[in-house]
């Protein structure tokens, strides 16, 4: 943490242009000097690994997160009077700026190596911990509700369940991209509070803030706490069959 903050205040003073950026380059060098001092360079972090298993992980991370999305949009479309209509397309520069940087600044964050070296001393800890401090992270997102703040903690949760299924990083990062591409540039909420400028479609229609979120997103929505709640039991019970696989995997070790 002190690396990450004093490559933050580096960056700030030399008026780094994109914050997201700012975040993710800031963890990259705070990682990267971690290992190498702590781990002497021998740490498996689940990032740099072949393609074979990084590029299916990551695809079913994306399907992970558009259903996850999709099935609380179907509830609110359900139970409230939210509808949607196009829009005025995809936000490209947006998707390079700040959402593919805020999710691995994110995952390297809050599932990479300081939650992987907890994991190894307490699962517990580690799962509620971790999950605690992202969703504190979000405490002064624009438009932030106790259950917003609770399906944030909920959501990290998910997220390092994520990382376990398969002990690597590209599941959770394509399940993280996902979550956050689908809830705005395609459906058109906000994202944690954050509002795009431009999205495939718009919400029409309201409800009560209680089911559709208000302002903060459909992460405001108590529908979305019964989602993330159905989909930690999955992910538990996957986690929970495929152990013994994930245990004798080479790629799963510290050398």
């Amino acid at each position: 943490m002190f690396v990450y903050g004093a490559t933050l205040i580096l960056l700030i003073w030399v008026r780094f242009p994109f914050l997201q950026w700012m975040g993710l380059v800031s963890v990259s060098v705070a990682t990267i000097v971690t290992i190498a001092i702590w781990e002497r360079g021998q740490w498996r972090l689940g990032l740099f690994v072949a393609p074979r298993l990084a590029v299916p992980e990551f695809l079913r991370g994306l399907l992970w997160g558009f259903l996850l999305i999709a099935a609380c949009m179907a509830l609110i479309m359900i139970f409230t009077d939210i509808r949607s209509r196009p829009g005025n397309g995809f936000p490209w520069l947006e998707l390079l700026i700040v959402f593919v940087p805020a999710v691995v600044h994110e995952e390297l964050l809050f599932r990479g190596y300081p939650f992987q070296k907890l994991l190894r001393w307490n699962r517990a800890v580690a799962l509620l911990f971790v999950a605690f401090l992202f969703a504190a992270l979000h405490a002064n997102n624009e438009s932030v509700t106790a259950l917003g703040l609770l399906n944030v903690f909920l959501g990290g949760m998910v997220l390092a369940l994520a990382y376990e299924r398969y002990g690597r990083l590209w599941f959770p990062i394509g399940f993280h991209l996902a979550w956050n591409l689908t809830t705005g540039p395609i459906f058109g909420h906000e994202v944690s509070g954050y509002e795009m400028m431009r999205s495939i479609l718009v919400e029409t229609g309201g409800g009560p803030d209680l089911l559709t979120g208000g302002e903060f997103g459909v992460e405001g929505s108590v529908l979305m706490t019964f989602v993330e709640l159905a989909a930690i039991a999955l992910l538990s019970r996957r986690i929970s069959s495929a152990r013994p696989a994930l245990v004798s995997e080479p790629g799963n070790t510290a050398t």
